[in-house]
């Protein structure tokens, strides 16, 4: 018997801190393909080399291959977290990335979806031509104009990877068709997508008899979300423990017997977030930052700060943050060496300064999931089940948090990385595959 060619569908979920592609094999089964050392997600990252041959043709690396280059210190830009910049003035922006060049970001994120589609090219043989891309409820809070440039922007960037048709599918609506594949009675659930860069919530209609629709518009009974999410966890470690070590919320000089004030924060702030690092290192930005000397009454926090700017370390600083707060979820304390900013420098990172940091974030979100239960008319108790989902999900003060909300609802937590990607993949096949 002749096995069934390929179709030439895919789906992906384009995370901001993770992503995964989903292609059907020559049984028409949705699988993720393995993307780095049989790893079926990889860290959305790119890293753009500034030395060796070829410069001109943009040679780059991609997921742990490019944080790794980084790591070493490999000559180059990298770059994390691109899909915060959809919806923000960054897209039309020209960024440096070593060795006299400059690129554009929809070109950054165009060039990591085509390096998406080639994986799958090279697992399945069949280079797709369609896909389902998921997308966040909200690009952009609050902002319905800039949401549909964002999601306009994602589509010509997955056009110009070679993807000729492209629908889109809210992640937490994806995660429940994840969730529904392994149930066998109805429910209605409120899935609690919180990955790298948003926190969203869906309440949906999910059971066996439901799961084959296509259209399943009446089943989702409320959206809701909000920009906030894990970059922002680790923005608010970064500043709570690390940053005053480098002069954030410190006091320059008393001048004229006037009161010291607190000295300039804008740059500890872009520091701490992924997308907006690599503009403190913009040559007019140094030497602003080189003046401000006189507004530090400590001149060791001042040069600290430069060390920090000047050897372009802000993204290793942050993914040291972003490796205690998840030390610290788990209830220890986290040591910072920071030896690299001056001999002997390191900071401690207890859970308590974690929990107090993220507070007033995990209060949001909790606020955001019965905002979403109040927009279906249901009451807390009206949720059967609560499913986690998310690379963040893995915060245990969170989930819990979340949980005690919907005391009622039985609370589930499905692959935190990959549960978006398998519903996205499920969608896909109901939409693309032909019939018979």
């Amino acid at each position: 018997m002749t096995a069934s060619p390929i179709p030439d569908f895919c789906a992906i979920d384009f995370g901001t801190s993770n992503s995964a592609i989903a292609v059907p094999d020559a049984r028409g089964a949705m699988r993720l393909v393995p993307l780095e050392d049989g790893a079926v997600t990889m860290p959305t990252a790119t890293f753009y080399l500034a030395e060796g041959p070829g410069l001109q043709d943009l040679p780059r690396l991609h997921g742990r291959a490019a944080l790794a280059a980084y790591v070493e210190g490999s000559e180059g830009r990298l770059m994390r977290s691109m899909k915060s910049a959809l919806g923000t003035g960054l897209m039309t922006q020209q960024t440096d990335i070593g060795a006299g060049r400059a690129i554009g970001f929809a070109e950054v994120i165009s060039g990591y979806l085509r390096h998406l589609r080639r994986a799958a090219e090279l697992h399945t043989g069949v280079a797709p031509r369609r896909a389902v891309i998921g997308r966040p409820v909200h690009f952009v809070d609050e902002d319905a104009q800039r949401d549909a440039l964002a999601q306009a922007t994602l589509e010509q960037a997955a056009r110009e990877a070679g993807f000729e048709e492209v629908a889109f599918q809210f992640e937490p609506l994806a995660a429940a068709f994840d969730h529904e594949s392994r149930i066998d009675a109805e429910q209605r659930v409120l899935i609690a997508d919180i990955g790298g860069g948003t926190s969203d919530f869906s309440i949906v209609r999910v059971g066996p008899q439901r799961r084959d629709r296509i259209d399943r518009a009446d089943d989702v009974l409320a959206h809701h979300g909000l920009h906030v999410a894990g970059t922002d966890f680790d923005r608010r470690v970064e500043l709570a423990a690390v940053m005053p070590a480098l002069g954030f919320g410190a006091l320059g000089p008393s001048i004229g017997g006037q009161p010291p004030r607190e000295v300039p924060s804008r740059v500890y702030f872009d520091l701490a977030t992924w997308h907006l690092i690599n503009t403190v290192y913009r040559p007019a930005r140094l030497q602003e930052l080189r003046m401000m000397r006189g507004d530090y009454a400590d001149p060791v926090q001042h040069a600290r700060l430069m060390k920090v700017v000047g050897d372009q370390l802000g993204h290793d600083l942050l993914g040291r943050a972003e490796r205690a707060k998840i030390d610290t979820a788990a209830g220890e304390a986290a040591r910072i060496d920071l030896a690299w900013v001056e001999r002997g420098l390191a900071v401690e990172v207890t859970a308590q300064q974690a929990r107090e940091a993220l507070e007033e974030d995990i209060g949001r979100i909790v606020e955001a999931a019965r905002e979403t239960v109040r927009r279906a008319g249901l009451s807390a108790d009206g949720i059967d089940a609560v499913y986690f989902t998310g690379g963040s999900t893995g915060l245990k003060a969170l989930t819990e948090r979340l949980a005690a909300a919907f005391p009622q609802a039985q609370a589930l937590h499905g692959d935190r990385l990959a549960s978006v990607a398998s519903g996205l993949g499920l969608d896909a096949g109901r939409r693309f595959r032909q019939p018979g």
